[in-house]
């Protein structure tokens, strides 16, 4: 468990933990119950540097990708909406907090153009970034791979370029919000290796392979599951 929220009331860890942080597990690979605990960790940890209600904090960091059952263009929006729509959240919060909330899930995507409202938007917005080159990378391919499973290795490998250059290189559309995050530093990392596109494409090449060999392995498995039961064995 988490030491941040030891204190919170054991029936609000039990419902975020057993109805919201469960539904991450029906997502595309790179957002599934991993990525969601990273932003919660992380959100937590930022948190200390501020005035806020940690409470309120896990609940953003908790809801914050939930709209992607509907998609990703609008996944911020619905992520609020769900979250609005939420009845059990009153049991522990007044309105006016959970429409902070709300706006701040609203406001932690990347590509937003205005600046996080609240410094609760702010929190779950850089926690979201979880900038570590390996882990940002890898991500990048289980998206493609996930969301586009109709392109071949070179296409993919065209559309993980297009979107590190659009996101994270100088000029890209990644905005930073709170100095105590070692963002800054995995970021410049990050802009090094995708200005090196030669080795870039070698990290590629290696994490491509690893993912589609995963999947194969998993499809491999499930036609063996099905021809058992299909022979009845």
């Amino acid at each position: 468990m988490l030491p941040y929220i030891n204190d919170f009331p054991m029936e609000f860890r039990d419902y975020i933990a057993s109805e919201i942080i469960p539904q991450y597990a029906h997502f595309d690979k790179a957002h599934r119950v991993d990525h969601v605990s990273q932003v919660i960790a992380e959100s937590l940890k930022l948190s200390q540097y501020y005035d806020v209600n940690r409470m309120m904090v896990y609940v953003i960091a908790a809801y914050h990708d939930l709209g992607l059952c509907e998609g990703r263009e609008f996944h911020h929006l619905i992520s609020g909406k769900i979250l609005w729509a939420d009845k059990k959240l009153r049991q522990w919060f007044p309105e006016e907090h959970i429409w902070m909330m709300k706006e701040a899930v609203e406001d932690h995507r990347a590509s937003n153009k205005h600046v996080p409202r609240s410094i609760y938007g702010r929190i779950v917005a850089e926690a979201d970034r979880i900038i570590n080159p390996d882990i940002t990378l890898r991500r990048t391919v289980q998206y493609g791979l996930s969301n586009y499973p109709e392109l071949d290795k070179e296409k993919q490998y065209t559309r993980f370029l297009a979107h590190l250059k659009e996101k994270y290189a100088e000029g890209g559309y990644l905005k930073l919000w709170i100095p105590q995050s070692t963002n800054a530093i995995h970021l410049q990392e990050l802009r090094q290796l995708i200005a090196d596109e030669e080795e870039l494409h070698k990290v590629f090449e290696k994490i491509y392979s690893q993912e589609t060999e995963t999947i194969q392995n998993v499809e491999n498995i499930a036609i063996f599951v099905r021809n058992k039961k299909n022979n009845g064995i």
